[in-house]
């Protein structure tokens, strides 16, 4: 596989992400998932409401995917708030929008932070790509192609609520898993997300909970039980919960040295609960939610092109 080109960065950042990658190269050993992951599959991350720490998963669930052997893209989908680079402190320099337009290919927008996980700034470019016409949309098809050729997993990290957006976003992947954490605020919001959904797909969508910032395991469990037995109750949908992430205050601290969690703290409380997830993912694709190959190039991105194309029709 051909090494994904880094487009140039400010000196006072190459050292930042050169020890990102020092970082997360000597992770040894670890086993392929790439038997069981085949084509690009894709998951978006989606919360009811900001300040639940979705990106923060979506950042050390990339991490701990990558340990098991995936090739894992991390797009920043947020329009309003993008914050991904800001987690891993790097600032790429060019984003999804200089490919619709046309001034740069894909392989100069993936910004490679570690031997198996890169980012995609999105930016205005999600937008710019789901309003193309038909004619556009075709020219595309081979820029998007290289993120099939060099990635694994593409995990979107969304805005929070379910704002038009978000909705394609959700309706483009191939799995959703949405975040919540024990507020109250936050439990109902993750409901409404869950209802918009189920109705916007008839309840033809794959989502699964994991419940953020948890003092414990018991309480995940009851928050996760009142989200899955409502939706069961009131949408006839049900709703399988991967797990939970608990309260640590090492996240925080790692968001304030801009170094993902994964990398560096390695006995924290949250760091096994990452694992765990990424197991669960794991074990998900064994039963046939991420392991079934797409048709050729049916990719996150392109089916968002086609949504854009059938929005003229």
């Amino acid at each position: 596989m051909n090494p994904v080109i880094m487009p140039a960065m400010p000196t006072k950042y190459n050292d930042q992400a050169t020890v990102l990658r020092e970082l997360m190269s000597d992770k040894k050993g670890a086993p392929l998932l790439k038997d069981k992951i085949t084509g690009l599959r894709s998951i978006a991350i989606l919360s009811g409401k900001g300040g639940v720490g979705k990106s923060n998963v979506a950042v050390n669930l990339a991490l701990a995917l990558a340990d098991k052997g995936l090739n894992v893209a991390l797009l920043d989908a947020d329009l309003g708030l993008a914050n991904i680079d800001i987690l891993f402190g790097v600032t790429p320099k060019f984003n999804l929008g200089h490919v619709v337009r046309g001034e740069k290919e894909m392989s100069e927008v993936v910004f490679k932070v570690g031997e198996r996980v890169s980012i995609i700034p999105g930016g205005a470019g999600l937008k710019e790509l789901a309003e193309l016409d038909e004619q556009s949309q075709s020219l595309m098809v081979n820029r998007l192609s290289f993120l099939e050729e060099e990635t694994d997993l593409l995990i979107i990290d969304t805005s929070a609520g379910i704002h038009k957006n978000v909705l394609s976003f959700a309706m483009s992947s191939d799995m959703v898993m949405l975040i919540t954490t024990p507020e109250p605020t936050a439990i109902r919001d993750s409901y409404g997300v869950l209802k918009s959904l189920c109705l916007s797909t008839n309840g033809a969508i794959s989502i699964g909970l994991v419940v953020n910032m948890a003092s414990d395991e018991k309480e995940a469990f009851f928050v996760a039980e009142r989200i899955t037995s409502a939706s069961e109750q009131f949408l006839s949908f049900k709703v399988p919960y991967l797990g939970c992430v608990l309260w640590d205050a090492k996240i925080r601290e790692s968001v304030k040295k801009r170094k993902p969690l994964l990398l560096h703290e390695t006995e924290s409380v949250s760091f096994p609960y990452f694992r765990a997830l990424a197991q669960k993912i794991y074990e998900s694709s064994e039963e046939g939610q991420l392991s079934k190959k797409p048709a050729k190039r049916d990719t996150f991105l392109l089916r968002l092109l086609r949504q854009g194309g059938n929005k003229e029709k």
